[in-house]
Formats: C-alpha cells, sequence, structure tokens
C-alpha cells in the first residue's frame, strides 16, 4: 500500500465487465479532485460504469462513480471538508452550503447513498456503514467491496489480506 504525502491511503478503481470484476490502482496525479477523479473513471470500461474509493488519512473516504456522463458522488464525512482539498472538492461538486456543526467530532456523511444500490449495496445498508464510527474507511470500504462482489481484490490492494 503506496501512502501519499497529501494524506491519499490509497486510491482504487473497480469496474465489472459481464460478472467479473477488476481493480486497479488510480494514478495520484487523478486524485486532486473530483473531476480529476471523474475523468480518470470515464476512461475505464465496465458495464455499470466505474466505481472509484479513495480513502485518507485513516479519516473518511470518498466513493466516485461515473456512468456514462454521469457522476455520483459520497463522502463519508463532509467535516473532512476544513482540513483535506479532496473533501472541499466533494462538498463543492455536491453544491452543499458550508455545513456548521455543534460538534466537530460527529461524523457527518453527504452525498448520494443509494451510488451503488443497482449494483447491489442500497442507501440503508450503506447508511449503516456509515454510522459505525469505530470502523476506519478501509474496513467500511472493504465491506462494500465484499457486497458488490470484489472484496477479496480490493483487500489485497490495499493490503487488508494477511500474507
Amino acid at each position: 500500500m503506496v501512502e501519499y504525502d497529501d494524506g491519499i491511503d490509497f486510491a482504487l478503481a473497480a469496474y465489472r465487465e459481464g460478472d467479473r470484476w477488476s481493480v486497479q490502482d488510480l494514478a495520484h496525479d487523478h486524485l486532486g479532485d473530483i473531476s480529476a477523479i471523474s475523468h480518470a473513471l470515464s476512461r475505464l470500461p465496465g458495464d455499470a460504469g466505474a466505481v472509484a474509493m479513495v480513502a485518507v488519512d485513516e479519516d473518511f473516504f470518498v466513493i466516485v462513480r461515473v456512468s456514462g456522463v454521469t457522476t455520483r458522488v459520497l463522502l463519508s464525512d463532509v467535516t473532512a471538508a476544513e482540513d483535506w482539498e479532496l473533501a472541499s472538492s466533494a462538498v463543492e461538486f455536491l453544491g452543499l452550503p458550508e455545513l456548521e456543526l455543534e460538534d466537530e467530532d460527529d461524523q457527518v456523511p453527504a452525498g448520494d447513498l443509494d451510488l451503488l444500490g443497482d449494483l447491489g449495496l442500497h442507501a440503508m445498508d450503506l447508511g449503516l456503514l456509515l454510522d459505525d464510527v469505530d470502523l476506519y474507511p478501509e474496513e467500511i470500504l472493504s465491506d462494500v467491496a465484499r457486497r458488490l462482489g470484489f472484496g477479496e481484490q480490493f483487500d489485497d490492494a490495499v493490503g487488508l489480506t494477511s500474507a
């Protein structure tokens, strides 16, 4: 697992052709903002588009899904926008107003909870995963990948499997 100086823990793209998932690293220069990630995903094949999973500083993650000309985004915690450019880009992409929270420790997800619904992970299930504040981003994303059908490939790519 490569860790970048901008806090990126990992950035993977996944796409499905037929019943087979492919997982690959996203190039670091494609991670500056949501539009760069969207552009990188639009170049990948896939029957249902492509999905990016980017985890930052063991703190938050972004899921971006591109299908055709449509880009859908989920940010696991909008409070990260104060400290991280990628999270700020997601908030801007989603057109969210500036958020004022009473407790900065509250995790507040934003975006499209149902962006993976047609692939088998519905909004309610994803919401339940996001509600578990004891899970690290890679644990949540590993569970998401497992439910979509590429969990083993995901775990291998981010170093969650034992040797």
